[in-house]
């Protein structure tokens, strides 16, 4: 059976699941090239000229039910698909978690989905955070609900407020909260908004965040609840929250973070850091109490925040974690499709993510380049070249792994500043490590782990060895890490080229592009980034050429 998922909200993305499989792929933002385009036209029309017949139901998954996009949506599949039509539009989280359990390899698990904006219940409340109890039968059982208030643009009023809050009555075994008008992921959006960034930007926070200090502050939330009271939204709607004391008279929205004068900025992303990872610890650690179960999947938007995910593993060691590398909404798609699948087919096996080089790619042009060995490459890049890296299929989620990446030298002391300045990036955020995995003890602090495969992690630089690979340590002496192993073999074997030339076993990675456009998907996508940018060699592993300014 295949069934077709289609996502027509922010990071829109098209996914095909034949007999339980992923077959197909693609973010619509990697054809049409407008970062995180929310109408998947461009990949539509490809499925209607080559899968259209063979597709025996579609799912419409939007966040809300009230997007009007959806009815043209439906009406438009209906011209097309001689097939039966589902939306799933009121159960945004069930899909986040339907995809995370599945890739997970888990037999059990809780899955926790901490999201900017679920979707709308009773019109009024939209999801937050949602944890799941999912036993192997991949039955998903609601265990834990929490809401925030959305005005649809209707007249609200005392009685619209007790409707809304009556929402408890539609999960009577789950624990619902249901009093506050942000969530978790919206109180660290206040401090992204403060820096003038798109309320999904919220990893600009996340790098400025360590140049912080903790000093006394009041307290966001009270438990793993928002205090309400404390914040603000900004243009009459839900979009631009705002801690009210900053806004009014300590700190005005700024475009641009200055190196000089940042401090309040890093301050209080420092706080919404701080103060959201403990909550979501909060929440998870008295769920895992309360059920006892010791695998726990996290997902949602909020689940790309590499340093909570270690912030937790470091204070539930004992718990076997699994952390979803497209968390965002670009997965939603594969996991309305996985769950539709499954409904109809009662099909109960798993198929756990073994990479996430699957998104959508037309044929390459041909390349008539000069031939090259990895070897000659890790000299290049020992000689202090970036080299850009188009390999196969792009990465269908947000961290360049080894596909469409760009690599530097991290032992160079400058490579902050010489990438950030290819990519056009502002200046505190950080660059993340690429290293073979059997050295990534070596110089990283990884407990109990042994490999982050995904890139989901923040880990600590062993002290001894941050002078060594300055380029990739951020202020607060951590790295976002890739471990590598032979399942890439054109980046294990450059690591392993490099390590012999230099004695270092890792590498700068950071994804091909430039700020404001899409990872790069095609040929000559590649070619036309690599020459509008400072870049010195443009790799390409599986035709063993490059190209060279």
């Amino acid at each position: 059976m295949r069934v077709l998922g289609i996502t027509p909200a922010h990071d829109s993305s098209v996914a095909i699941i034949n007999d339980g499989q992923l077959e197909y792929f693609c973010k619509e933002e990697r054809l049409s090239r407008i970062k995180r385009d929310s109408e998947p036209h461009t990949v539509l029309s490809y499925i209607l000229k080559h899968i259209k017949d063979s597709i025996d139901i579609v799912v419409i998954s939007s966040v809300t039910h009230f997007n009007p996009w959806n009815n043209f949506l439906e009406e438009e599949l209906k011209k097309n698909f001689k097939c039966k039509i589902v939306r799933m539009c009121h159960q945004h989280h069930l899909a986040h978690a339907s995809m995370t359990f599945n890739n997970s390899g888990f037999d059990s698990a809780l899955v926790c989905v901490i999201d900017r904006m679920g979707s709308d219940v009773n019109r009024w409340m939209r999801e937050a955070e949602s944890i799941f109890k999912v036993d192997k039968e991949h039955n998903f059982k609601p265990i834990y609900k929490s809401f925030w208030l959305y005005r649809m643009g209707e007249e609200f009023d005392e009685g619209n407020y007790k409707e809304a809050l009556s929402i408890k009555q539609t999960f009577p075994e789950c624990e619902v909260v249901a009093n506050s008008t942000l969530g978790i992921t919206k109180v660290y959006e206040t401090a992204t908004v403060m820096i003038g960034e798109d309320s999904l930007e919220n990893g600009k926070t996340m790098g400025l965040s360590a140049y912080g200090t903790d000093q006394p502050f009041k307290n966001l939330f009270t438990g793993e609840v928002p205090n309400t009271h404390l914040f603000a939204h900004i243009f009459e709607d839900h979009l631009r929250p705002l801690l009210k004391d900053h806004f009014s008279c300590k700190l005005k929205p700024k475009t641009i973070v200055p190196e000089k004068g940042y401090e309040p900025y890093a301050d209080y992303a420092y706080q919404v850091q701080k103060q959201t990872q403990e909550a979501v610890l909060s929440l998870v650690k008295r769920k895992i109490k309360e059920t006892g179960i010791k695998n726990v999947c996290v997902t949602g938007g909020y689940a790309l925040n590499v340093v909570t995910n270690a912030f937790l593993m470091k204070h539930l060691p004992e718990i076997n974690f699994f952390f979803e590398p497209l968390a965002d909404d670009s997965g939603i798609s594969i996991g309305a499709a996985l769950y539709v699948y499954r409904q109809e087919t009662q099909d109960k096996k798993s198929y756990p993510l073994k990479h996430t080089f699957f998104n959508h790619v037309k044929p390459s042009i041909p390349i008539t380049g000069i031939e090259v060995s990895a070897k000659q490459i890790a000299r290049l890049l020992a000689d202090q070249k970036i080299v850009a890296m188009f390999n196969g299929q792009a990465e269908a989620g947000p961290r360049a792994l080894g596909h469409r990446s760009i690599l530097f030298d991290a032992r160079n002391p400058d490579a902050k500043q010489i990438i950030n300045k290819v990519k056009q990036r502002e200046w505190y955020r950080p660059f993340a490590a690429s290293v073979l995995k059997h050295q990534a003890k070596v110089y990283f602090e990884m407990g109990a782990i042994s490999e982050s495969p995904f890139m989901t992690l923040s880990i600590p630089v062993k002290p001894n060895r941050q002078k060594l690979v300055p380029g990739i340590v951020h202020v607060d002496g951590s790295c976002r890490l890739q471990t590598v192993d032979t399942d890439i073999p054109h980046f294990h074997e450059l690591l392993s080229e490099f390590e012999t030339i230099t004695g270092t076993p890792l590498l700068l990675n950071t994804s091909f592009n430039i700020t404001g456009e899409p990872l790069v998907n095609s040929m000559k996508e590649a070619l036309d980034t690599f020459k509008k940018t400072p870049m010195d060699v443009l790799w390409f592993p599986e035709k063993r050429r490059m190209l060279i300014k």
